[in-house]
C-alpha cells in the first residue's frame, strides 16, 4: 500500500534532531510560554515575513481570535458580515460564527478552486468589513482583484494560510499579505507538528497584542484580565518540535513541487481534470499541501487506486453549506462548489514519496479503463 500521507517517515526522517528538542523542553522543566515558543515566534515571524507571530494552540483559534480582537479594538460588531469562500474547509466558516459574525461565502474559480475574485463585488454590502481568503491545497488565492476591492472597501483581508506554509504571491509569502493570517501546524500540514498547533502573523502591533492577550484568558499580566479570553496557547514541546521542521521546510516543499510536476506532465486519463497552472511561476510558489485531480467518476476511480494499493482521500466530499451544522443554509445552491466537492480526488504527495511510488500511481491512472 502506498498510504496518502506517510506522517512516521516524514517524522523518522527529522531524527534525531526530534527526540532532541523534545529533550531538550523535557530536561528544562517548562512547558508553556517559554523559549521555545518564543524562538518559534521569531523563527516564524521572519520566514514569512510578518513583524509579530503569535503561537496558538491551532489553526481555528488562529481565525478565532484575529476576528475576536477586530471586534476587541471596534473593527467589527456582531452580524457584520465577512466575505469568505463557499467551498472551504468548515474551520473557515466556523470561526466567522463562533465571533457572531456572518460569513457571505462567494463560489471558487472551477480552474484554480480558490475563490473568483470577479464574483466579490457583487456581495460587498454597507456590512462587509472582511475578506477571509483560503489558499486552498497550498496555491496562493491573492489576487490584483482582491488587491483593488480591500483598498476600495476598506476591509480587513484576514489570510486562511493553514495550507500554505512557505506559498508566494509575487515576492511575499502567503501569510504576510493580507492585515492578519491564520495559520495550522496540523500534523498533516506542509509545517506540521505532533500534535494540535498553530500561529497567527500580523505587522499590527496593537493587534497581536490583543491577540496575545485573548488566547491567554485576556491577560497579558498574570491574574489580571483586561478581556474575556481564551486559553489557546502553543505548547514548548510543539513550538521545539516546529522549529526542527522550518528548517527544512523549503526543500519539503520542493519534494512536493517535483512530485506534482510529474503528475502533471504524465496522467493522460481522459475525463480527469488536472490543477490548473497560469504559468510557470504558479508551480514553483505553489506548496502542494494537496494535489488534487477533478473527475465525473471519482468514486470508480478511488476504489480501483485502493484495490491496487494507493490510498486517496476526498478533501472534501460536504461543502459547509450543506452540513447539518449549517441546517439553516442546506437550501442553498452553489453549483460550482457543489460540483467541485462531488469531484475532487487527492492523491497522495508528501517530500517522502519516493519517484517509484509515483510512477506506480501515474501508471495505474493511465491504465484505468
Amino acid at each position: 500500500m502506498i498510504p496518502f500521507l506517510d506522517l512516521k517517515k516524514i517524522n523518522d526522517s527529522f531524527e534525531p534532531e526530534l527526540s532532541a528538542a523534545i529533550k531538550r523542553v523535557l530536561d528544562s522543566g517548562w512547558y508553556l510560554l517559554g523559549n521555545e515558543v518564543k524562538s518559534f515566534e521569531s523563527e516564524y515571524a521572519a520566514y514569512i515575513g510578518s513583524k509579530y507571530c503569535i503561537g496558538v494552540a491551532n489553526g481555528l483559534d488562529a481565525l478565532r481570535l484575529i476576528l475576536k480582537a477586530y471586534m476587541e479594538l471596534g473593527i467589527m460588531i456582531e452580524k457584520d458580515e465577512i466575505i469568505v469562500p463557499a467551498n472551504t474547509y468548515i474551520a473557515s466558516i466556523l470561526a466567522i460564527t463562533d465571533n457572531r459574525l456572518t460569513p457571505i461565502m462567494v463560489e471558487p474559480d472551477i480552474s484554480t478552486y480558490n475563490i473568483d475574485p470577479y464574483k466579490i463585488e457583487e456581495r460587498i454590502t454597507s456590512s462587509t468589513k472582511g475578506l477571509m481568503v483560503v489558499h486552498l491545497y497550498g496555491q496562493n488565492s491573492i489576487h490584483p482583484e482582491i488587491e483593488r476591492l480591500v483598498a476600495k472597501y476598506n476591509l480587513r483581508l484576514i489570510e486562511d494560510n493553514a495550507q500554505a506554509q512557505g506559498c508566494f504571491y509575487k515576492e511575499q509569502r502567503t501569510g504576510s499579505i493580507g492585515d492578519a493570517a491564520g495559520h495550522s501546524f496540523y500534523p498533516g500540514k506542509n509545517l506540521g507538528a505532533l500534535g494540535d498547533a498553530g500561529a497567527v502573523t500580523t505587522n499590527n502591533e496593537e493587534l497581536a497584542n490583543i491577540i496575545r492577550a485573548l488566547a491567554n484568558y485576556g491577560s497579558n499580566e498574570k491574574y489580571v484580565n483586561e478581556f474575556k479570553g481564551l486559553n489557546s496557547r502553543l505548547d514548548e514541546i510543539q513550538a521545539a518540535i516546529l522549529r526542527v521542521k522550518l528548517a527544512r521546510l523549503d526543500s519539503d516543499n520542493q519534494c512536493r513541487r517535483e512530485i506534482a510536476q510529474y503528475y502533471c506532465e504524465k496522467i493522460k486519463l481522459h475525463g480527469a481534470i488536472l490543477p490548473f497552472l497560469f504559468s510557470d511561476s504558479i508551480l514553483h510558489s505553489h506548496v502542494w499541501h494537496l494535489f488534487v485531480l477533478r473527475t465525473p467518476f471519482r468514486e470508480q476511480l478511488q476504489k480501483y487506486l485502493t484495490e491496487n494499493g494507493v490510498q486517496t482521500l476526498i478533501h472534501y466530499p460536504i461543502p459547509p453549506f450543506k452540513q447539518k451544522a449549517y441546517s439553516e443554509w442546506n437550501q442553498y445552491s452553489l453549483p460550482i462548489s457543489e460540483k467541485i466537492h462531488s469531484e475532487v480526488l487527492s492523491l497522495p504527495i508528501s517530500p517522502v514519496m519516493t519517484k517509484g511510488e509515483a510512477k506506480r500511481i501515474v501508471g495505474l491512472i493511465n491504465n484505468y479503463k
